[in-house]
């Protein structure tokens, strides 16, 4: 295969820990229809034939089985063409922790926002690649003393001296590609965009306009994740950016708005159910399960409308898919929980477990996951065993459980700005304002459900001892929260829920007059403790290493267990906070419940 025929990837998905230990990936590659399928292997052995996911407008689109057996040790492993482009990724050993990265927010709403970064658009990816790959900072020219600070410098004995690359897992919580542009891009979008509010709603959709939506969300990937002007993968010094992070770290993603288009799911019942948004949402849904679930388009069940009748449609209720059913012949499958119509997915790997949860497809004004999904994310939490005296179960000998929500659970909350923007600031799909405050778990439409995830979350900790954290982007800032429950003794730590916001890895933070202001109202209203009712309190710490409860700059998040036993086993959060000249470490350790 020449390199000029590769079109994207690869793109590293993690499905699991299988059987006999397997550690479970796939990779995502994209090719010109006219070019020859190229053979791969992995750690020396020949794949299996690659299963096409897509074929569209000349592109073709397969997946790779590059799955491994976890040894005692961790390793590191490549995977390539042979005599061709290599590649690598490092697999933990049976009884280890993954170590994690956490991203969120890999693009922008407005280009011209991004000529207001002091760096490049892709330093904070380059920073990732830095403390995860030695090899990648040689080929990239730089010097090491130069790049490396007291933190990076603590893995290189651990890690980087045994020839291993630091994280084995990468969280991606939401927007790893941003459709707004679809906006402006599209003529005739940019023309709905202009018409009065009746005219929008009564908009109707024709062939040749879905036809070049439908175009527009499956060939935007391409676009943005293996980006036509980057180096090529043969330079001798390849750009540090997402399409490597990609490539050499497993990847478990999870969608969020901008998956869609900015707002998705926050507007008016009579707006998302217009027949346009209807259409769009259906294409980015089938361009997400592609790209980022890396699952056939032809294996992709198409949502059907459950309102009961003589319901009003106010809040999405659709009919639960069986997942286990509609994809039983696929042995790569994704972990999704049976018997909900979105993709919420759920990993047991050794000590950790992480949820997946899908906000996005049952979204709407007043709801943010719908009762089937509900009923299936409880079952799950409840079936992990824990630690300390519990007995564990076989599914999970799990110490700590990382709830992957894309909005974050804990945040300030601005009351008068909710009121505001709810009267004033209805059904602009291009002023992301209203939109981003109706998203909070803490809006007051939320509030009920927010209770409810406390709720289940906090069961957890206490009957099986094992400890919750809450890993959230969306709101370009990095911030650290806790929730817990009123009235407890000290003693009682498995009360302690953990607030971990990282975002965003491209997306500009607060830079703007309007947005440092924003950025004051926002630090003030943190000080306030969010009695969310009789049982349950939310509250913002002050981020660590620094003099505010959030801190405004692009940021990526490492997540790291230490070893040892259950007991002794804390949870470290470190994230990296990007400045003028280089890169900040504020580092949070979260004990486990005694």
């Amino acid at each position: 295969m020449s390199e000029k025929d590769l079109l994207l990837g690869p793109v590293l998905s993690f499905r699991g820990v299988g059987k006999n230990n397997a550690w479970r990936v796939t990779a995502l590659i994209g090719l010109k229809e006219s070019a020859p399928v190229p053979a791969l292997e992995v750690d020396g052995h020949k794949c299996p034939a690659p299963r096409e996911l897509l074929l569209h407008k000349g592109e073709r689109y397969l997946r790779y089985d590059i799955s491994c057996d976890m040894q005692v040790g961790e390793r590191r492993v490549s995977y390539g063409i042979p005599g061709g482009l290599q590649w690598s990724f490092t697999v933990p050993g049976k009884a280890d922790a993954p170590r994690m990265a956490y991203v969120s927010c890999n693009g922008f709403s407005d280009p011209s926002a991004m000529r207001k970064i002091v760096r490049t658009a892709n330093s904070v990816w380059e920073d990732l690649l830095y403390s995860h790959d030695r090899e990648l900072r040689a080929k990239s020219g730089a010097g090491e003393a130069k790049l490396l600070d007291k933190e990076q410098l603590w893995h290189e004995q651990r890690i980087h001296d045994r020839g291993l690359q630091r994280f084995h897992l990468m969280l991606m919580g939401g927007d790893q590609i941003y459709f707004d542009s679809i906006w402006e891009d599209i003529k005739a979008l940019r023309e709905w965009v202009a018409m009065p509010r009746d005219r929008q709603l009564a908009f109707e959709v024709g062939k040749a306009l879905e036809r070049e939506i439908e175009s527009y969300y499956l060939g935007l990937y391409q676009q943005r994740w293996l980006p036509a002007g980057r180096k090529s993968w043969s330079s001798p010094e390849p750009a540090l950016d997402a399409s490597v992070a990609l490539a050499s770290i497993p990847a478990i993603m999870m969608w969020d708005d901008h998956d869609i288009f900015d707002g998705w799911g926050s507007f008016s019942p009579e707006m998302q159910q217009c027949q346009l948004f209807e259409v769009m949402f259906r294409h980015a849904r089938r361009a997400f399960w592609v790209f980022q679930m890396q699952h056939a388009l032809q294996d992709l069940p198409e949502l059907e409308d459950a309102t009961p009748p003589g319901f009003a449609r106010q809040d999405p209720m659709f009919r639960p898919i069986a997942w286990s059913q509609a994809l039983a012949q696929d042995r790569l499958a994704l972990p999704m929980l049976d018997a909900q119509p979105g993709f919420s997915s759920a990993y047991a790997v050794g000590p950790v477990a992480i949820v997946a949860a899908d906000l996005r497809t049952e979204r709407s004004r007043t709801q943010v996951i719908g009762n089937d999904t509900w009923g299936r994310l409880k079952a799950w939490i409840g079936g992990l065993g824990g630690g300390n005296g519990s007995r564990r179960s076989t599914r999970s000998a799990c110490g700590h459980l990382l709830f992957m929500s894309s909005v974050p659970v804990v945040h300030p909350k601005l009351s008068m700005a909710e009121l505001l923007l709810d009267k004033f600031g209805q059904d602009h799909v291009t002023d992301s304002n209203a939109d981003d405050l109706k998203d909070h778990w803490s809006h007051d439409d939320h509030e009920g459900e927010r209770k409810r995830l406390l709720e289940v979350l906090s069961s957890l900790a206490r009957d099986k001892k094992i400890r919750v954290s809450l890993v959230s982007g969306d709101v370009h800032v990095a911030a650290w929260g806790t929730a817990y429950k009123k009235d407890l003794p000290a003693s009682e730590t498995w009360s302690q829920i953990h607030q971990l916001t990282s975002s965003a890895v491209v997306h500009p933070s607060l830079m703007g007059v309007m947005e440092r202001l924003f950025l004051f109202w926002l630090n003030s209203s943190a000080k306030s403790q969010q009695n969310i009712d009789v049982q349950y309190v939310a509250e913002m710490m002050m981020f660590p290493g620094h003099d505010q409860y959030v801190k405004a700059a692009r940021n990526w998040l490492a997540l790291e267990l230490d070893a040892g036993s259950a007991e002794n086993r804390k949870l470290w959060a470190t994230w990296r906070c990007e400045t003028e000249t280089g890169f900040s470490n504020h580092l949070l350790a979260i004990a486990p419940v005694l």
